[in-house]
């Protein structure tokens, strides 16, 4: 008879694998943000060396580290979150008994890929990468990436977090209570609840055809009761591999926009021309001295402007921050995160100046 099989790492090993995680994690914190920043730089000077050589002399790393976290911050706790949420359901697939395994005895007969029919056991399954990640993850670091998640997402998508903490978590409907009176007490409250805060926006997404909107509001709850708990290792085998490509070349194709992503803000300069006229000129604004103004121009190229020739300048939002649905939760707009809701409510936003809706 073969030695039954464990999968699961030892004491040791999770050490092991937490201070060669240690060591990654401050290497990826480090480097990564330095790449994106260059290659943001190299991006928006259009790809000319001296264009990109100028913006990285007069960019400072302060300006570079506030914008790559403003941007990425999203990007960063939605892979946490979905790595956190997916390893820990691969994880208590794999530690759970497999159903009709016959316990292990002192004789060293087989455990769980022992089947009572006579057939042959299943080869041992390979812990998928997202599962080693959660061994190896301390709890506190796990519930920090949800609560960075909190406040970083859109109002929108903040729904997906109820299903995504019931994975990571293992949250089942019976944790909720152990009998079943007082469990569907506390589940109809939860979901009383959350029909108080979001009714008046589903009703507005319904109204104006909204489905997506409809669909991200009012399916996660649904969904949360039933995401916890493991998966048949039948099931485990193939859709651990697929889903894990999947996640990393979703968080590939989103951080495409983010090296696209302005450093600097967007300008519109108006200028005196020689014959008494004004021009308006629309781009970024990189250096101001006691002589020009360098703009990087939004339709390419870098312009000198004499600084007494400069009449006016306005802030104008670019085309990625104008709203696309028409809800609110609670005097909060779907599109803002708890951040920019409360930051919008401090500072109200301003009306949109005419030269930034003008062509350029």
């Amino acid at each position: 008879m073969n030695a039954p099989t464990d999968d699961r790492p030892s004491a040791g090993a999770v050490e092991e694998r937490r201070a060669r995680a240690s060591q990654s994690f401050w290497t990826l914190v480090v480097g990564v943000p330095a790449i994106f920043s260059v290659l943001r730089l190299a991006v928006e000077a259009g790809g000319e060396l001296q264009t990109t050589l100028l913006l990285v002399a007069n960019v400072g790393p302060v300006n570079l580290m506030a914008g790559f976290l403003t941007t990425t911050a999203p990007l960063v706790s939605t892979a946490l979150v979905a790595i956190f949420a997916l390893g820990a359901v691969f994880a208590t697939s794999l530690d759970s008994p497999a159903p009709g395994a016959v316990p292990t005895g002192r004789d060293g007969g087989r455990s769980t890929a022992a089947q009572t029919d006579g057939r042959s056991p299943p080869g041992p399954v390979r812990r998928p990468l997202f599962a080693r990640l959660v061994d190896i993850t301390p709890a506190w670091l796990v519930l920090a990436s949800f609560l960075f998640a909190l406040v970083t997402w859109d109002l929108l998508y903040l729904p997906l977090l109820l299903p995504a903490v019931a994975a990571a978590f293992q949250l089942t409907l019976g944790r909720l209570h152990e009998h079943t009176a007082p469990r569907l007490l506390l589940l109809a409250g939860l979901l009383a609840g959350y029909g108080w805060l979001v009714a008046p926006t589903l009703v507005d997404a319904w109204r104006q055809g909204d489905l997506v909107a409809v669909l991200l509001i009012g399916l996660p709850p649904l969904l949360a009761g039933g995401v916890a708990g493991p998966l048949p290792r039948v099931v485990l085998r193939p859709l651990a591999p697929l889903t894990q490509a999947a996640v990393l070349l979703t968080l590939v194709w989103a951080a495409l926009p983010v090296i696209t992503t302005p450093v600097l803000p967007l300008t519109v300069v108006t200028v005196a021309r020689p014959d008494g006229g004004h021009e308006d000129v629309r781009g970024h604004v990189v250096t101001v001295d006691d002589v020009n103004m360098v703009v990087l121009q939004a339709r390419g190229g870098v312009r000198f402007v004499p600084v007494d020739q400069v009449r006016g300048q306005v802030l104008c939002p670019n085309e990625d921050e104008l709203p696309r649905h028409r809800l609110r939760i609670h005097d909060f707009h779907v599109e803002d995160s708890l951040l920019e809701g409360l930051g919008r409510r401090v500072r109200p936003v301003h009306r949109i100046d005419a030269a930034c809706r003008a062509p350029d």
